[in-house]
């Protein structure tokens, strides 16, 4: 059995051999584009890993797992189109790298070759209603995020369906389909797949409290980026329910300082004096112990899974 990087690098091997070779090339180049822009690769490592957790990984799991690393890369591309951000991962974005419909076609496109990645997979019908419902709800988060922009009524539990709608399910998915895979019974297989919901709400909780509190130079882009754009974060709406009418208007109010420095530097002290810091790690704490717990009820071959959760949970970028 084998430890996370074994697993990540086995991926990376087998993605270097799927780069795509076909005409016309500014149709199929995006696509490498994207999919070698790098990442933490959590994805098809977390496939890696629930089938590993069963037993010894296989081509037919690297299938699957390049599948849901396509899928994640095609979210990716359209996002950016539709936050309109130029930069992804530190180089340009594929719509300011190439154009607009150009982003737009290769996306489609990545979708495509992500059913049809699919479709190589043994046991494909049992996984596949599963990838859809996944899907679905990774389109719904997506369009409760820019709803949320346009609104400031905002309660922090819609904000939590949102990151479990646009990040933890296709990690759920992501280990429930590496599981069932492998042979897990369909109980085992819940089980894993509430463990990656709670990994990918405490994924996202984490990211939201880097980009206030990380160290800019590991986490590899502005700290403070959300208070910039006035994003409505756990440890916005956090702060929101605990003041009064009166305290929230000075509190909001912050977002409209014009200096930047400024902005960032007045909204982490109410961050600190309102207690939002404790609040929200010990809120991403309780995800990774309950997604520890969850696996506990599983008889796990390997502790490689209990050992990633733990690494994901102590990371700083």
């Amino acid at each position: 059995m084998k430890r996370h990087e074994e697993l990540t690098k086995c991926y990376l091997e087998f993605l270097e051999q799927s780069e795509l070779q076909d005409q016309p090339r500014n149709l199929y180049e995006p696509i490498n584009y994207i999919m070698a822009l790098g990442g933490k690769r959590m994805r098809p490592t977390l496939v890696l890993l629930a089938y590993n957790a069963i037993k010894e990984p296989s081509k037919n799991a690297l299938e699957l797992a390049h599948s849901v690393e396509l899928f994640h890369n095609f979210t990716l591309m359209h996002d950016d189109i539709m936050d309109e951000a130029p930069i992804r991962r530190g180089k340009p974005s594929v719509h300011a790298k190439w154009d607009l419909p150009t982003a737009i076609l290769s996306g489609d496109l990545m979708l495509i070759k992500t059913y049809q990645q699919l479709a190589k997979v043994e046991r494909f019908s049992s996984i596949f209603p599963a990838f859809n419902i996944m899907a679905e709800e990774v389109c719904k988060g997506q369009q409760l995020d820019m709803d949320f922009e346009q609104r400031n009524d905002v309660e922090l539990e819609e904000y939590l369906q949102m990151i479990d709608w646009k990040t933890a399910v296709l990690l759920a998915f992501s280990m429930k389909a590496g599981a069932l895979l492998a042979g897990a019974s369909q109980t085992e297989a819940d089980h894993f797949y509430e463990a990656g919901m709670k990994i990918g709400r405490g994924f996202q909780l984490m990211d939201d409290y880097l980009d206030t509190f990380g160290d800019a130079y590991k986490f590899g882009k502005q700290v403070g980026g959300d208070i910039i754009e006035g994003k409505k974060t756990y440890l916005v709406l956090r702060t929101l329910e605990k003041l009064d009418a009166q305290a929230q208007e000075k509190f909001m109010a912050l977002f409209s300082i014009q200096d930047e420095v400024e902005k960032v530097d007045k909204v982490k002290v109410a961050f600190i004096s309102n207690g939002v810091v404790d609040d929200i790690k010990g809120a991403i704490k309780s995800c990774f112990d309950e997604a520890d717990e969850l696996l506990q009820r599983i008889p796990l071959q390997t502790d490689a899974l209990n050992e990633y959760i733990q690494f994901l949970s102590g990371r700083d970028h």
